[in-house]
């Protein structure tokens, strides 16, 4: 008797559907035996399917309500980290002024760290048990770490509060909001990123705004007490709003570094450890290369905004482009349009202030152009139901070159000068493009084609 199949299919609820019964040749009666031996079949097949194959939504209210929540989760986190160059600034000019910039540079350095390094594990941690808790307890932390912050006077407390206590929490945040999307787009899924990364150009506009007005007429307590009560009323949209869809993965608590044994995924890794430094080493510094050039405190400010202003339009835009054109064909373009501003714009800015000007739009518009494909780019390497755990492994190593990227930046911008500055972070920035054009490569069997869609 041949054996009858089944095709089983998990959607939004624990049902079955029974898709289609085909029998062949002439059949006997299922005796016990039999039906037992069928249901083990089934069992087993159904265990093997991967949730990479379901269909996905692809828009619809509920799915457009957890890219607002992932949107307000990314403006309250990586939107303030956006404006660390700010508190750069300020802790140099006031509770900090005894250290060097390399020395408070640690500080943010230690929160974007932890941000993307404890990825390896809650991205696990997401596919197994799903992101209301996660969102939840990183809220609750965060929020406290702000308000810690407000409290601050000397360097280890500044460490404390905002390196350890607001990176930890901010890895909750920014991990979920990224790796949910997953749950509710495939086809669109460069779009749908792209919308809710453009949360971090929004609250890097609108924190260096608001910190510019309260620092010139609060303390430092209570201009933070601000941001912590805006970033408050975020978290609360993000935890009515954010939601998953798919069920758990049994083995999802483990982490499987094996996945760097795929060309693809550790070129592409390293591609984004060399871009992440130079984005957050800008950020980090911008200010402080501002005023170095003689330029005013309310350049240093408006350039943060400025550029943030140019990131969100390069978010938008490279999610519609990608699904358009392919994923790692975006990332190039986009980082070659950032090298070519780097060197054009940048590099002779000197102290022509309008100049500046030109460049933070620009270079805004290229960096969240990347910084918005690179975890699209990585889950393009692998399955729907695999998102958290290759996100959370890939930017555990992109950590460590944001660990170091603003200590360095800020010993070389003194020693040798804004012009080398520049030259060495164009540089990290050509290693980046080099290690995407190996990973597209890598995805065409090594066999280069210009109009593929990758």
């Amino acid at each position: 008797m041949a054996r009858d199949s089944f095709t089983i299919s998990f959607q939004d609820h624990p049902t079955f559907e029974l898709q289609h019964i085909k029998s062949q040749h002439n059949t006997t009666p299922f005796n016990d035996t039999s039906f037992t031996n069928l249901e083990i079949s089934q069992t087993a097949q159904t265990d093997s399917h991967s949730r990479a194959d379901y269909t996905f939504p692809e828009g619809g209210t509920r799915a457009w309500l957890v890219i607002a929540g992932s949107f307000a989760t990314i403006t309250g986190s990586f939107g303030l980290l956006s404006s660390v160059g700010l508190f750069q600034s300020y802790w140099q000019a006031h509770q900090l002024s005894s250290y060097t910039s390399r020395d408070i540079g640690w500080i943010s350095a230690c929160n974007v760290f932890l941000n993307l390094f404890l990825g390896v594990q809650i991205g696990p941690l997401f596919d197994r048990y799903g992101p209301r808790w996660l969102i939840l307890s990183g809220s609750v932390v965060y929020v406290g770490s702000l308000l810690a912050l407000a409290q601050c006077s000397k360097y280890w407390h500044f460490m404390l509060a905002w390196g350890i206590g607001a990176g930890v929490s901010s890895a909750f945040l920014t991990t979920t909001a990224l790796a949910v999307v997953a749950h509710w787009f495939e086809r669109k899924r460069g779009f749908a990123s792209g919308i809710a990364f453009v949360g971090s150009s929004v609250g890097g506009i609108i924190f260096p705004l608001v910190l510019k007005m309260a620092f010139t007429r609060m303390s430092w307590a209570w201009s933070i007490r601000l941001i912590a009560f805006i970033v408050g009323a975020l978290m609360v949209v993000a935890n009515l709003c954010v939601r998953g869809r798919l069920p758990p993965r049994k083995n999802g608590g483990a982490v499987d570094l094996r996945c760097f044994m795929d060309a693809r995924f550790s070129w592409a890794t390293i591609g984004v450890a060399c871009f992440e430094f130079v984005l957050f080493g800008a950020l980090g510094l911008l200010p402080t290369y501002a005023l170095g050039q003689g330029f005013s405190s309310a350049t240093a400010f408006n350039a943060i905004a400025i550029l943030n202003a140019g990131s969100a339009f390069g978010r938008s835009f490279s999610g519609y482009l990608s699904d358009r054109y392919g994923r790692f064909n975006t990332m190039l373009l986009t980082l070659t349009l950032t090298l070519v501003v780097t060197f054009g714009l940048w590099l002779p800015v000197g102290h022509h202030v309008v100049l500046f000007y030109i460049f933070a739009p620009i270079f805004g518009f290229g960096s969240g152009s990347i910084i918005s494909m690179a975890p699209v780019c990585i889950g393009q390497l692998c399955k729907a139901d695999e998102y958290g755990q290759f996100y959370g492994t890939s930017y555990s190593l992109v950590a460590f070159a944001t660990l170091v990227c603003i200590p360095i930046g800020g010993e070389l911008l003194p020693t040798f000068g804004p012009e080398g500055f520049v030259c060495f972070f164009g540089g990290v920035l050509v290693m980046s493009l080099v290690s995407f054009m190996i990973a597209r490569w890598a995805c065409l069997e090594y066999k280069w084609k210009w109009n593929t869609k990758i």
